[in-house]
């Protein structure tokens, strides 16, 4: 596949890449109070990660966010790749959004005000489909 078509994932790689390689970027160093709210929240839906101190868990999480978007952003790694490392990560916090209590309205699949946030991030899983299916041809 050449590069006029592949063009279709600039916009996707571009706009995914930069949003994880930032949030990945600002949790690299972080102060104990920042670890322990963001390893609070994921523990509350995945358990098994109670076992991890809460900055190892934060800098582990920013490794892994850093590499997801940089593999989004350079143009040599495989768009199927990039974005089966991003439905990965869009899946870990669609899990947050779907068993997290108060985040969805009651009964439905929509989120509350306090869901908004987390609901965005199906767009994620969406470029992370598009880039995957579309590297197919």
């Amino acid at each position: 596949m050449n590069l006029t078509d592949r063009a279709w994932q600039l916009p996707l790689r571009l706009v995914a890449g930069s949003y994880v390689l930032d949030s990945g970027l600002r949790k690299r160093s972080p102060d104990e109070e920042t670890a322990k709210q963001v390893h609070g929240f994921a523990t509350g839906t995945y358990p098994f990660l109670a076992r991890f101190d809460a900055v190892t868990f934060t800098k582990a999480l920013a490794v892994s966010e850093i590499l997801i978007g940089s593999a989004l952003v350079v143009p040599f790694v495989p768009a199927s790749l990039a974005g089966i490392g991003l439905l990965g990560f869009s899946g870990g916090l669609l899990g947050l959004y779907a068993r997290t209590p108060g985040m969805r309205r009651p009964g439905s699949p929509f989120p509350t005000q306090d869901g908004v946030g987390l609901a965005k991030d199906a767009w994620l899983a969406a470029i992370g489909a598009a880039l995957v299916l579309g590297d197919r041809r």
